[in-house]
């Protein structure tokens, strides 16, 4: 556990990157503050967001309801943790797929798997994010095929994207009610995960995974 000084550090780091319209600090605060849940990275971006609002979400992150439970139970420890260097954190992990056409791929995710349209960039756009609820993939237009011919019957089952889910058969019913085209459909696998692997206009394969239990 950081010491308070860190702790006061990284909620001043979270407020000034909402200051600053930085996108990916709207995910952390999707996350862990329930009342951002239904709300889009623009959308926390242009909400009233206090210092309060971040020592908040770094008491969550740290597994306290809030700011005055975390310093409560830095106590105990002030004493007997030594000082520690301050380390970077992860904010998130968003994988990036090729495709030809950004515009069609944005309809795929939106219209067929119910993401929704963070940004996109250019005109006409050769960049965008979707996401859905914790997950989000960059999208980048390249010229031409995404993989080169043959590709897909040498390595037949190489991932663009795994994304974790908690509860994963009712994804795979809801993306097979809207007609998703799937490479393997859901299975329970060896080592205990259950799983699916959906195909994108451009031949990208997601795998969809949690646990068989």
């Amino acid at each position: 556990m950081p010491n308070l000084e860190n702790l006061k550090k990284q909620a001043k780091l979270y407020l000034r990157w909402h200051r600053d319209g930085y996108y990916p600090v709207a995910a952390q605060i999707r996350l862990f503050l329930p009342r951002f849940q239904r709300l889009s990275d623009a959308e926390i971006l242009r909400q009233p967001f206090k210092l309060s609002d971040a020592q908040e979400l770094v008491a969550r992150k740290a597994g306290f309801v809030t700011w005055a439970a975390l310093k409560q139970g830095l106590k105990p420890m002030t004493t007997s943790t030594p000082a520690t260097t301050p380390t970077a954190t992860m904010m998130t992990a968003e994988p990036q797929l090729f495709v030809a056409d950004i515009r069609r791929s944005c309809d795929f995710f939106v219209g067929k798997l119910g993401f929704r349209i963070a940004f996109t960039y250019g005109e006409p756009p050769f960049y965008a994010q979707v996401f859905r609820d914790g997950a989000r993939l960059n999208l980048r237009c390249v010229d031409g095929p995404v993989f080169e011919a043959g590709f897909r019957k040498r390595v037949e089952d190489a991932l663009s994207a795994s994304i974790t889910v908690d509860d994963v058969k009712p994804l795979f019913l809801e993306f097979q009610t809207a007609g998703a085209d799937f490479h393997q459909v859901l299975r329970t696998e060896p080592w205990g995960a259950r799983a699916f692997i959906l195909r994108d206009p451009d031949a990208n394969l997601i795998l969809f995974a949690g646990s068989a239990g």
